[in-house]
């Protein structure tokens, strides 16, 4: 029986779609579509099957888990409870007090674990309980830290960057900088809107020096994990993947027996906790490369290429606006990571098309695809808050709609503003946005 690639191609959708919505995994509803794809066409299932380990063989992956590593660590052993205190010293007298502090306490976090699901369990587990004291509604809550766990997926070691990194060929380390920008521009933006339009909560006094230095002090230690991280990775002398064991040597070495040596006896559970977890993208990274590759084989990212071309022309800023559009109905009912896999060959077309430069674009959806996180009828990050703070996702989902405009200001600022995105990237790490040395040996060239 002969089926069009175009026939072919909607029913691979329609019956991931379909799966998805009736509660599939998403890993298992995307090898339903590359098993009914593979029927219609030469390939064999052999070949699928070597596509699926082919998704997963690569090293900057190998990054993923060190990183979920560090953040459970950290977790597990209540070294974060002395960032919290931290973030208190420094916002806890704002207008909004506990939530100042959650979003705050969101952005040294998510300096360790890369990772928005590691952010929501921790901000869950730490802000909830003292929030709901002070009379934050639980919607509130639950809205506000799935929002601030979003800072994950922008600012190093985000998980995210990693993926797109090593499925586009695009500089890791690019990215990480490139994202620090829309992080922080997210970050601010909640605090506003938190000192505006959130409930006052207690005002603290403002914390003395004293006080401040004190709590800088004892966050010391699990504050230089960032540092290690993203100063490894930039100076060249870590891969991501080292970064990862180096931050993890650190802890088990310094951080945990000198902070909660009691913990140490814990450890194994920790490693085979971060294990389990890492399995569940990486399973899903598999199917999503098998069936990327099966669209890719169909001609799809060419068809999709063509309809946006076709629109935008080779104008960068509409390409971008177009692609925005897609993943912000794409991150409706994919997580980020299957998302960015299969849509990677039209995304590598498109910035092609467009002269766009390749961090810039992932920046831009890279923000689009955490803003996913927070939108129906999926929205990961604000269901497991929903879920922690026993609060319906509707009621959690009505609480974030106003958050919404903090996202969108944030996606409209990266596509406009491309020489605040790549800033920190041209004067940290020129190599990483297509810098090269001046002939004359001093300085560098950028396009």
């Amino acid at each position: 029986m002969i089926v069009s690639n175009a026939t072919l191609l909607t029913i691979m959708t329609v019956l991931f779609l379909s799966l998805g919505y009736l509660g599939v995994p998403v890993a298992f509803s995307l090898f339903a579509g590359v098993l009914v794809g593979t029927m219609f066409t030469p390939i064999t299932m052999q070949s699928m099957v070597a596509q699926l380990f082919n998704g997963m063989d690569s090293e900057a992956l190998m990054a993923i888990p060190f990183f979920l590593l560090v953040g459970e660590l950290m977790t597990s052993a209540n070294v974060v409870i002395r960032i919290a205190e931290l973030s208190q010293a420094l916002v806890g007298h704002i207008r909004g007090g506990l939530a100042q502090v959650t979003t705050v306490f969101s952005m040294f976090f998510s300096g360790m674990s890369g990772s928005s699901s590691a952010d929501v369990a921790v901000l869950s587990r730490t802000m909830a309980g003292p929030m709901a004291k002070e009379g934050y509604r639980p919607a509130f809550t639950a809205a506000l830290i799935a929002a601030a766990s979003t800072i994950a997926a922008l600012v190093p070691p985000s998980i995210m960057a990693v993926v797109y990194g090593a499925i586009g060929n695009v500089s890791i380390a690019g990215l990480f900088l490139g994202g620090i920008v829309p992080g922080f521009f997210i970050a601010i933006g909640l605090m506003i809107y938190c000192y505006f339009f959130g409930p006052a909560g207690f005002r603290r006094p403002r914390a003395t020096f004293g006080q401040l230095a004190t709590a800088g002090r004892a966050a010391a230690l699990p504050m230089m994990i960032p540092v290690i991280l993203l100063g490894g990775i930039l100076t060249g002398w870590f891969t991501p993947t080292e970064a990862g064991v180096i931050a993890i040597a650190y802890i088990l070495l310094v951080v945990i027996p000198l902070l909660n040596p009691g913990h140490m006896r814990n450890i194994w559970r920790d490693f085979i906790h971060a294990g389990m977890v890492y399995s569940l993208p990486m399973i899903t990274i598999a199917a999503a490369s098998a069936f990327g590759w099966l669209v890719a084989y169909l001609r799809g990212p060419i068809v999709v290429a063509g309809w946006i071309t076709g629109f935008a022309g080779n104008d960068p800023q509409l390409i971008m606006f177009s692609l925005v559009l897609v993943f912000v109905i794409v991150g409706d009912f994919i997580e980020p990571v299957p998302a960015i896999i299969i849509f990677m060959p039209v995304v590598n077309a498109l910035t092609e098309a467009g002269s766009i430069n390749s961090v810039h674009m992932g920046v831009v959806l890279i923000v689009t695809l955490a803003f996913g996180l927070i939108t129906p009828p999926y929205g990961l990050a604000l269901l497991m808050a929903s879920k922690f703070l026993n609060v319906t996702f509707s009621s959690a989902l009505k609480a974030s709609l106003p958050i919404y405009i903090i996202f969108f200001a944030a996606i409209a600022f990266t596509i406009f503003v491309p020489e605040a995105v790549l800033w920190l990237p041209k004067h940290v790490f020129p190599e990483s946005v297509g810098c090269f040395k001046a002939p004359g040996g001093t300085g560098y060239i950028c396009p």
